[in-house]
């Protein structure tokens, strides 16, 4: 399960072909890819840092990724996400997860997803047209993660 932190962008079809490793077993590929928007709150955009603690952030990630494992028939799963400063259209983060069917891997892609949003030590930093601001976390965040907190429905 490569779990990277890095400053350097990302190349997502090599990144897809990496995890997939023309693994006859792979039925579906699930691939989101965050980007830097250029208004966030009603304000330009010129800029985001985005800071972390190394060690701790990609034990995080790493413990998200095995939690999608053990909820879903999983194949594998990446998560590269960046650091330092970024403009608008770049790269953040790129996660990948493959299954025999599409419903483990999508599923298992917006769970990784809205976990890292809310239990990965990552701090933004926007630079806008009014200044510079810490990106407090939002209420959706957490509301999207609390439903994979909630025990399943009976069938």
């Amino acid at each position: 399960m490569p779990v990277r932190v890095q400053t350097a962008d990302f190349d997502v079809g090599a990144e897809i072909a990496a995890l997939r490793m023309n693994d006859p077993r792979v039925g579906a590929v699930a691939v989101f890819v965050g980007t830097v928007r250029d208004v966030s709150d009603g304000s330009g955009v010129s800029s985001m840092t985005l800071e972390h603690y190394p060690a701790m952030t990609e034990r995080a990630l790493r413990e998200i990724c095995e939690q999608a494992g053990a909820r879903w028939d999983l194949l594998g799963t990446s998560v590269v996400h960046r650091v330092g400063e970024l403009r608008p259209a770049d790269q953040i983060v790129l996660v990948i997860v493959t299954s025999a069917h599409r419903g483990d891997a999508f599923a298992a892609c917006e769970f990784i997803m809205d976990y890292l949003k809310t239990e990965a030590p990552f701090w933004k930093k926007e630079h806008t047209d009014g200044g510079a601001r810490w990106v407090e976390a939002r209420s959706s965040d957490e509301q999207a993660a609390a439903r994979w907190r909630e025990p399943p429905k009976p069938d």
